[in-house]
């Protein structure tokens, strides 16, 4: 359920803000999407949504202009994360990075790595290699120490999630899996 636009300050940039992204299937989207997860099967396979949820959801997306909706030649549809939606990162790596502090013991579920010199990334996007600050591109995800494998989730989607892959890279899993 969205935000009501009636909240006594309208020049408030976080209510706006939430009024985009602010419901709870909107950011797991959106967190997929960095994942690489492309396909309207393969966020309602990964995320277990309601498909007229999703359908509402990416619809919302796409009319905000952060998600592109790409019809493929072969009849497949993609969404594909625009400037506006990859500049949603920090708000995402900080989400991750408070539920690693307060709700993961065991290490962190996932790490994010540099891709190009293998480097651990801090707490701002920086590389402990080079020092560089890491575009969202040349991020590598991979299951941390803290990562236990759902004996529920052996599709193909999650599979493909839980490889050491770059964000953004469409995700690989066999079309007849999907």
């Amino acid at each position: 359920m969205t935000l009501p636009n009636t909240y006594a300050d309208r020049n408030c940039p976080v209510a706006r803000t939430l009024e985009v992204v602010g419901e709870r299937w909107t950011l797991l989207i959106v967190r997929d999407a960095f994942y690489g997860v492309r396909r309207f099967g393969d966020f309602a396979t990964q995320l277990k949504i309601p498909r007229a949820v999703l359908t509402s959801r990416l619809k919302s997306l796409v009319q905000e202009g952060v998600l592109t909706r790409d019809d493929g030649d072969a009849g497949g549809v993609e969404y594909r994360l625009t400037a506006k939606g990859i500049a949603l990162w920090p708000v995402v790596h900080s989400l991750m990075q408070w539920g690693e502090t307060f709700y993961s013991p065991d290490g962190p579920k996932r790490v994010l790595r540099h891709d190009e010199d293998d480097g651990l990334l801090d707490t701002e996007g920086r590389c402990h290699e080079c020092g560089a600050a890491v575009p969202v591109p040349e991020i590598r995800l991979e299951t941390g120490p803290g990562f236990q494998p759902s004996e529920t989730a052996q599709d193909p989607v999650s599979t493909a999630i839980n490889a050491p892959h770059r964000l953004l890279e469409p995700i690989t899993a066999p079309r007849s899996a999907r």
